[in-house]
């Protein structure tokens, strides 16, 4: 199991979204490529791990924890999408750490932070206007 059952403060849930924010301002404020879609790609998993903080859950550092935030965001928001790009990503994140890097246009992490500012604003929105789901 990737996740287990846990009751958060709603500091530590800040907290988790404030460290969010932070990896998004490094993304949104990079001339860098490959630095603004990889601090996109960690402000999304922060992301999924304060969402799944506000639901009780944690989540286990264990193989494919990463896979496994990324489907429970997409499914405590209600946005699919997430689950395409969001793997998209971490199958190139994973190819530059261990298959020999890859290259990320300027367009292209235009087009993360976009979408990366789409999913802020759906969390924005959950995290103050939805209950618990668990």
């Amino acid at each position: 199991m990737t996740f287990e059952k846990f009751n958060f403060s709603q500091k530590q849930i800040s907290q988790y979204y404030d460290s969010a924010v932070r990896d998004f301002k490094i993304a949104s404020e990079s001339d860098v490529p490959e630095v603004s879609f990889r601090f996109c790609y960690d402000a999304i998993l922060k992301l999924a791990i304060a969402v799944c903080a506000r639901n009780g859950l944690r989540v286990k550092s264990k193989r494919g924890h990463h896979i496994e935030l990324i489907h429970k965001l997409s499914e405590m928001i209600n946005y699919p999408e997430i689950e395409v790009i969001g793997n998209e990503m971490r199958s190139k994140r994973n190819f530059d750490l261990y298959g020999g890097g890859t290259l990320i246009s300027k367009k292209e992490a235009k087009s993360y932070i976009e979408w990366t500012r789409d999913i802020f604003k759906k969390v924005d929105e959950y995290l103050h206007n939805k209950s618990r789901l668990f």
